[in-house]
């Protein structure tokens, strides 16, 4: 290995196509399935045994590391949440639903989840942590969201953004007919006035859609959808958070499907 340089290295030039990773489970999923995705890497020296097989391919790939400091890291992820760790990487290309449809095994059960508006990076790691659990084939966002994957939704997901591809919608009429003519029905998923979650159909290949934080999602896409549904509750609150919500969602259709 190369020998180790001290201070606080300078915050590297990063574009719209680079993001800061940070958190062990968020750069070891990113070194698993894109390692030369891995454009510059920060670590304290504790985490230098652990890390070998990466520190190994960065040498070995001209790709540069430093040991820093537990403060330099405070720095450079704006967080103290980095576990050790922070790495400068290049963003997976967000796919085409034409071609994210293409992707999927002719005829096979499929899941995916609509982001109508949701925007917090916390939800957003949560759902993307819940939707690798559950095997989500795709999160479609809609044309002209600014939602995009940040260093902190990877570190909430642990690992999940690198497994569930972003995918760009076109316009909604569009949209919705390429997934049905994919065999997907659409489910708008409503705080309150839809049908019971747990007694709807569970179709093979399912979109659902999940509404923004707050307002909830767009009652004229909701009209669209194939269904409207609700998670029934005890009336307790008001309801669940979106991310809890989808964690409700995706476990009643794996649920279903497995009956």
């Amino acid at each position: 290995m190369p020998p180790r340089e001290g201070g606080t290295p300078p915050p590297p030039g990063r574009g719209n196509d680079e993001l800061r990773l940070y958190g062990w489970n968020a750069v070891q999923a990113l070194f698993e399935k894109r390692p030369q995705a891995l454009r510059k890497l920060y670590l304290v020296e504790s985490l230098i045994p652990r890390m070998q097989p990466v520190l190994k391919w960065c040498v070995a790939n001209r790709v540069g590391y430093r040991v820093v400091e537990e403060g330099d890291l405070n720095k450079l992820a704006a967080t103290t949440h980095h576990e050790g760790v922070v790495a400068d990487v290049l963003r997976a290309p967000m796919l085409e639903l034409d071609a994210w449809l293409a992707t999927l095994p002719a005829g096979a059960p499929a899941l995916a989840l609509w982001l109508d508006g949701v925007g917090n990076p916390h939800n957003f790691g949560a759902i993307l942590r819940s939707a690798a659990h559950f095997g989500v084939a795709g999160l479609l966002l809609p044309p002209g969201a600014t939602l995009a994957l940040s260093g902190a939704a990877a570190r909430v997901a642990e690992g999940g953004a690198e497994a569930v591809p972003l995918v760009r919608l076109p316009a909604l009429p569009e949209a919705m007919a390429a997934l049905r003519a994919a065999g997907f029905g659409l489910a708008a998923t409503l705080v309150a006035g839809g049908a019971d979650l747990f007694a709807s159909e569970v179709p093979e290949r399912l979109v659902y859609v999940m509404g923004a934080e707050g307002e909830g999602m767009d009652r004229a896409l909701a009209q669209d959808c194939d269904q409207q549904v609700s998670i029934p509750g005890s009336g307790a609150v008001e309801s669940l958070n979106v991310a809890s919500a989808t964690a409700v969602l995706l476990s009643h259709w794996v649920g279903r499907r497995r009956r």
